[in-house]
């Protein structure tokens, strides 16, 4: 692909601009590494908050979990109860070339994500960078996730985008092999140096 080709960059948000990690708030609750990890890998699960991203309830993934672990009911409520404290902030190097390309005006730019359409609006209110995008696709407001093919298209088919136009930057690989197959040019997210690089040698950063 040739960065004369590109029109559109497509960003994942957690992880690659913002820095959200369950471990933020759980360090204060559990106080033993070990265990904090048993917790969130066997309880708190990922696959369990994506149920909550895919569009089910903040209040009904909660009710089923406590309802499953009645012991941990007081740690599993605090998982959306005190769920801003999982923000660490936004991830610098990549809010830097996220500007270079917004104030550029080469690209437009795009954000797809799998997020509970519940919480978002606290990370809207948080980082002011995400008003710079010409479109936000919140999985839990579609109530559907990636790597489904149908949430990407859907991006694609609301602004209009050729596949092949686009570059989208995520940083799970399960993600990354989704949008390939759908024809995207997809980079795996690592750092913001990383990032910058591959994109350089794109021609997309000069």
């Amino acid at each position: 692909m040739s960065a004369s080709s590109i029109t559109a960059v497509i960003f994942d948000l957690g992880g690659v601009l913002i820095d959200w990690n369950p471990r933020y708030l759980y360090r204060k609750l559990i106080a033993d590494e070990a265990e904090m990890t048993r917790f969130l890998d066997t309880i708190t699960t990922p696959d369990w908050n994506e149920e909550q991203d895919a569009g089910r309830s903040l209040a009904e993934g909660t009710a089923l979990l406590a309802a499953q672990h009645p012991e941990h009911r007081e740690l599993i409520e605090h998982f959306y109860g005190r769920w801003p404290e999982m923000l660490g902030g936004a991830i610098q190097g990549t809010v830097d070339i996220l500007a270079e390309l917004r104030d550029a005006g080469n690209y437009t730019l795009y954000a797809l994500t799998n997020w509970s359409a519940e919480t978002f609006p606290v990370a809207q209110q948080q980082f002011g960078f995400l008003s710079w995008f010409e479109g936000i696709v919140v999985s839990g407001t579609e109530k559907m996730r990636k790597p489904a093919p149908a949430f990407y298209q859907l991006l694609l088919t609301r602004y209009d985008l050729e596949p092949g136009q686009a570059v989208f930057i995520d940083d799970n690989e399960r993600n990354i092999r989704a949008a390939e197959a759908l024809g995207l040019h997809a980079l795996l997210f690592q750092t913001p140096e990383q990032l910058r690089q591959d994109l350089l040698a794109l021609g997309v950063l000069a």
